[in-house]
C-alpha cells in the first residue's frame, strides 16, 4: 500500500514543455512542524531513490527538480465584530501569539517521473 501523505496536497500542471510540476503548500503549527519536513524528505527521499538522475534543471536532461520554501508567521486575532444595532464593524486585536509554520515544495519532472510519483503517493480522498 502506498503512503499516504497528511498534509502536502499536489496541484498537478505541465509546463509550455510537456514537463509536469507538483505544487504542494502546507501551514502547520509548531506540534506538527517536524512532522510536515518528515513528510517533505519522504517525497524527496523517494525521488532521490528511484531517479537519481537528478535533482537538476530538466532542460539538461535531468529527470525532475525541486524548489523548497518555508516561512514562519505570527498571526493575532482581530477581535472583530458587528453590531446590528450601529450595522458598524468593531474590532479589539490581540498581542500576536500564534505561530505557524508554512512550507512550499514543487516538484517538476518528466512524463516518466510524474506518473511514479502519483502511483507512489495518490491523493489524499478526505
Amino acid at each position: 500500500m502506498p503512503p499516504q501523505l497528511h498534509y502536502l496536497d499536489f496541484d498537478f500542471s505541465e509546463d509550455t514543455d510537456g514537463h509536469g510540476v507538483f505544487d504542494a503548500m502546507a501551514s502547520v503549527g509548531p506540534p506538527l512542524w517536524t512532522k510536515l519536513q518528515d513528510e517533505t524528505a519522504q517525497v524527496l527521499d523517494w525521488a532521490l531513490d528511484r531517479f537519481p538522475n537528478g535533482p537538476g534543471p530538466l532542460e539538461d536532461g535531468n529527470d525532475w527538480q525541486f524548489e523548497l520554501a518555508a516561512s514562519r508567521e505570527w498571526s493575532a486575532d482581530e477581535g472583530l465584530s458587528y453590531s446590528t444595532s450601529s450595522r458598524r464593524f468593531s474590532s479589539q486585536p490581540s498581542e500576536a501569539r500564534a505561530v505557524r509554520h508554512t512550507l512550499a515544495l514543487t516538484l517538476s519532472g518528466s512524463v516518466a517521473f510524474c506518473e511514479a510519483l502519483r502511483a507512489a503517493f495518490p491523493p489524499n480522498d478526505d
